[in-house]
């Protein structure tokens, strides 16, 4: 997290009179206050929605299917490699 001295973004929205009473509410709970509040809930939020979209859950059937593929010793097919090949062309340029 950033320090009080690196701070330097600002976000603005509009928010309706019902939600920020809401908010107002759980900040005074919390024992915060609304800058913290705000930052500390978005960035909840925002670590839950990265999470969530990188991240793959495997059933138990798939998880130990790709351990036995890692495990395996076998060597590379010719298909394998002429698609390693194109990629080292393709992206290390």
């Amino acid at each position: 997290m950033e320090t009080e001295t690196t701070k330097s973004e600002n976000i603005h929205f509009r928010i309706s009179s019902e939600a920020k009473k809401l908010i107002d509410k759980a900040v005074l709970v919390s024992g915060r206050n609304l800058t913290e509040f705000a930052t500390r809930s978005l960035l909840d939020a925002a670590t839950n929605v990265l999470e969530r979209e990188y991240t793959t859950t495997l059933s138990n059937r798939d998880r130990d299917l790709i351990i036995r593929l890692l495990d395996a010793d076998d060597e590379p097919d010719e298909g394998l490699r002429e698609a390693a090949d194109i990629h080292r062309r393709l992206v290390t340029k």
